[in-house]
């Protein structure tokens, strides 16, 4: 039974945060430093909990995969496993074998499933309601985040993010860049690609038409490097031949950069003065310690490959742009490249009042944007707001009815799990939860119905008017990953303690 309290235990931790009117969870961690984390991720609050039962670790798993793969639904994915124990617990109590009840609740998902897929909307031939359908989406995501208040600007900037993307599901192409100050509204997207650097003295502050090496190479060889190597000289002039030659060693390799054709040269490592110099003369605006992250990005950005040796220019693949600029964001300096080769990156600075909004902020959009770049490849799109849950319920309720045996008993159950999103949705934003989930169900047994719950009016609304919608592959996602990982639970009749394992002696 300590399998089932344990992933009980974390479904209703997170379960507060389900829904438009979810609250938000601190984080504290009891590391040096007690940073803190203000956030409302399933995923994000399930990966930091400390935790030693087995069956909860299950749980997390799944909030992790779902988070990977589609990005959004981590907490409805742990909220509907916890459900579905919660009613096998119930099943178990009356004599109901385990096996019976994951067969039942099989064929109930498969059923679910199969009336999510009479129900969607493909609107994949026109651009036009393709795009609004992005934007409903979008905002459906990010109205239970802390984005909510401006979700109509940032269900605009994601969806903008992501058309440019052109069907990839690559988010390396975007680029979020965090600024603390102003608010969360002045937040914008760029359409080109913003390095977190500032340009070296003397340097060209602008560069039109630049063709850019982008390297990760040691330029401070201007001292002996090799530690513990002992140099006998007999005169200080012999000291000042070594720094010499060392000088020039430098100087032929800035040259062989040079030789390249380029006037904007991107380093990974440190740039010491002397080359630096070199550069400056050479009129070539060399930016230095460019963190992996940003190299990495700006050589796919810019179409070109990161060099390490400078022997052959001829086969060295340079990136290309339009242009390189200063600009200001706050009180900070960024380099700015714009008409970037490669058409589909971008980045999105987010401003905000402190760190923690900020990261949350991100949390939030890097959310919205997996979705929306998941939707562009699979175009289905359905309602929001318990109505899945409820076309899902409804149609798995039926198969209860028709099913004989102990099986319709956990099909039963199954439905009953399903109805619990929707009641949490509400009870979540303070409404009567029993009121409205009976409203709903009666709702739904007419044709067509379009019915879910509107937590702004608190009572049933129309979700296709109300513009609440979720992607397909968001919702089966959830539905299958939460229907295995209780399976899984439920297969376990007792959680044995492992010795460690054994260190052979090495004789």
């Amino acid at each position: 039974m300590a399998s089932f309290v344990g992933a009980i235990a974390i479904t209703d931790l997170v379960k507060t945060t389900l829904g438009p009117k979810g609250m938000d969870k601190i984080l504290q961690s009891t590391g040096r430093g007690h940073e803190v984390t203000v956030t409302n991720d399933g995923a994000t609050i399930l990966k930091s909990l400390h935790i030693d039962n087995p069956a909860a670790k299950v749980l997390i798993d799944i909030s992790k995969v779902q988070d990977d793969e589609v990005g959004d639904g981590t907490t409805s994915v742990v909220v509907l496993a916890g459900e579905l124990l919660r009613e096998a617990e119930k099943l178990v109590a009356a004599k109901i074998h385990p096996m019976t009840i994951i067969s039942g609740y099989r064929m109930a998902a498969e059923c679910a499933r199969n009336a999510l897929l009479q129900r969607v909307m493909d609107n994949k031939g026109n651009a036009e309601k393709f795009k609004s359908d992005l934007m409903k989406i979008a905002r459906t995501t990010l109205s239970s985040k802390i984005l909510s208040q401006d979700k109509e600007h940032f269900a605009q900037l994601a969806v903008d993010a992501v058309m440019r993307l052109k069907g990839s599901t690559n988010l390396e192409a975007i680029q979020i860049i965090k600024k603390p100050g102003g608010s969360l509204k002045d937040s914008f997207l760029d359409e080109g690609f913003i390095l977190d650097k500032k340009i070296g003295l003397g340097q060209p502050k602008r560069i039109e038409n630049a063709k850019i090496l982008v390297a990760n190479t040691a330029m401070d060889t201007d001292k002996v490097k090799i530690y513990g190597a002992r140099v006998r000289v007999d005169s200080m002039s012999k000291v000042a031949e070594i720094e010499g030659a060392e000088k020039e060693k430098m100087r032929e390799k800035v040259k062989k950069i040079i030789a390249h054709g380029i006037n904007c040269f991107v380093n990974r490592q440190l740039i010491y003065n002397f080359p630096e110099e070199l550069f400056a003369d050479a009129g070539i605006l060399a930016i230095e310690h460019a963190d992996f992250d940003g190299i990495e990005r700006l050589a796919l950005v810019t179409g070109g490959e990161i060099a390490s040796t400078f022997d052959n220019p001829e086969s060295v693949k340079l990136g290309h742009c339009k242009l390189i600029e200063e600009i200001m964001i706050g009180e900070d300096k960024l380099i700015h490249f714009s008409g970037v080769e490669m058409g589909q990156a971008c980045t999105v600075v987010l401003r905000g009042a402190s760190h923690h909004v900020l990261d949350e902020a991100e949390r939030s959009l890097h959310d919205a944007l997996c979705v929306l770049s998941q939707t562009v490849n699979d175009t289905r799109v359905l309602l929001g707001g318990g109505w899945p849950e409820m076309v899902m319920a409804k149609e798995v309720d039926e198969l209860a009815r028709k099913t004989p045996g102990k099986k319709s008993h956990a099909i039963e159950a199954f439905s009953r799990a399903l109805v619990a999103i929707p009641t949490i949705i509400a009870d979540n934003a303070g409404l009567d939860s029993a009121d409205l989930v009976a409203q709903l169900r009666a709702e739904h047994h007419k044709e067509g119905c379009n019915a879910g719950i509107d937590v702004i009016s608190g009572s049933v609304g129309d979700m296709a008017e109300l513009g609440i919608s979720e992607s397909f592959k968001v919702k089966k996602a959830v539905l299958l990953s939460a229907t295995e990982a209780a399976e899984m639970i439920l297969r376990v009749d007792e959680i044995i303690t492992c010795a460690p394992r054994k260190r052979e002696d090495r004789m």
